[in-house]
């Protein structure tokens, strides 16, 4: 039985994102284990992506990438595509707002 507080991305010291997970979180588990950051992990984050544009999932996502690349005007046309806006005030806390959306958390 899961508790509330297990974490799906606790495996991020590992080499790749595990294979069970939804391209979409494993394109947020490559942003957290890129520690929010551009680098070699938002470009494998991007490529996921870009693979499914025009689904929800992976603009919603996709918007994030360009929010921690600092391209606004980007990330808010990625928001708009995703019928979605920024719901929280940063990068780490729109990471989290996603990734409990898209493992079927629910928020407190």
């Amino acid at each position: 039985m899961m508790q509330q507080d297990d974490d799906i991305f606790a495996t991020e010291d590992w080499s790749e994102p595990p294979k069970n997970m939804s391209k979409p979180l494993q394109a947020l588990w490559l942003i957290r284990k890129g520690g929010y950051k551009v680098g070699p992990e938002w470009e494998q984050a991007h490529a996921i992506v870009q693979a499914q544009e025009g689904v929800f999932e992976f603009d919603w996502v996709h918007a994030l990438l360009h929010w921690i690349e600092a391209d606004m005007g980007n990330a808010d046309y990625w928001y708009r595509r995703a019928g979605r806006k920024r719901a929280t005030p940063s990068v780490s806390a729109e990471w989290q707002h996603m990734a409990s959306e898209l493992s079927g958390g629910t928020r407190d």
